[in-house]
């Protein structure tokens, strides 16, 4: 396994070209083409912002305003987190041309699914940046600095989980459905809408054992709320934990390599 893991570095030229061409094939024949890329998180954003400010006014606590600043820096990343996911529950079989052909890394697959999401998510942060700038955001250069580690942190994660995911979808179909409401529970089980602290303390202990939730509210502490980032202890510990999943994912995925060309 970690002979395999160690040959990802040669494919990074395959990785390119492969994220190129999804990037490319995603918006092919739409006349905005990559502007989507922009407007898709704006058009997310103002439904939220319209639902819970318009909809349902004061159902969130003063402490988060600008709600709808607040609300993007979770849902930014968590949409780069859910599509990752959803689209590499499928990816070995859609690829299973690919799969099939003896020298081909299938490895690759699930990688280059989190990567054009993840190109998706960095083309997204020009909005994010222009709300910072609007709602005059008091943002502290030191916590910056933390801003690429959440982002390293969330490609182990989603890296990890994909690798699984992708490989246990070749022989379990019905993981995409379950996939589907699991992520619905998921993101609602994750800060992002509310505030931590507006859980209570039960409710909180749960939030604790969901892995989004140290990424969000780290996302949160650097680019939103004005104080020191301190939840980097979390952060770290969340590093750890995404390193086994990626590694656990990985040997997954090596184990069941051999039967995919069968079942796809």
């Amino acid at each position: 396994m970690l002979h395999n893991l160690a040959q990802l570095v040669r494919y990074r030229g395959l990785i390119q070209s492969l994220v190129a061409r999804e990037l490319k094939a995603r918006y092919r024949g739409s006349v905005l083409g990559f502007f989507w890329s922009f407007i898709n998180p704006l058009l997310l954003l103002l439904i939220y912002s319209f639902v819970f400010t318009v909809v349902l006014p004061g159902t969130h606590p003063k402490e988060i305003e600008p709600y709808a600043l607040f609300m993007f820096c979770g849902i930014l990343p968590w949409t780069w987190f859910s599509s990752s996911l959803s689209e590499s529950a499928n990816v070995l079989i859609s690829g299973g041309n690919l799969i099939k052909k003896v020298l081909f890394p299938a490895e690759v697959l699930p990688i280059v699914t989190v990567l054009a999401n993840m190109v998706h998510f960095f083309l997204g942060l020009p909005i994010l940046a222009l709300f910072l700038i609007y709602y005059r955001a008091p943002l502290n250069f030191p916590e910056l600095l933390w801003f690429p580690v959440v982002v390293f942190v969330q490609f182990l994660l989603t890296t990890g989980l994909a690798f699984g995911l992708s490989a246990l979808t070749v022989h379990f179909r019905d993981i995409k459905d379950i996939l589907a409401n699991l992520l619905t529970f998921w993101f609602f089980a994750t800060p992002i809408i509310y505030p931590m602290s507006a859980a209570p303390g039960v409710g909180k202990q749960a939030l604790n054992f969901n892995p989004f939730t140290h990424l969000a509210i780290s996302y949160q502490e650097i680019l939103f709320y004005p104080g020191p980032f301190g939840h980097w202890k979390w952060l770290m510990a969340l590093a750890g934990a995404s390193l086994l999943v990626f590694i656990g994912g990985y040997f997954l995925f090596d184990r069941l390599r051999d039967s995919f060309a069968e079942e796809v």
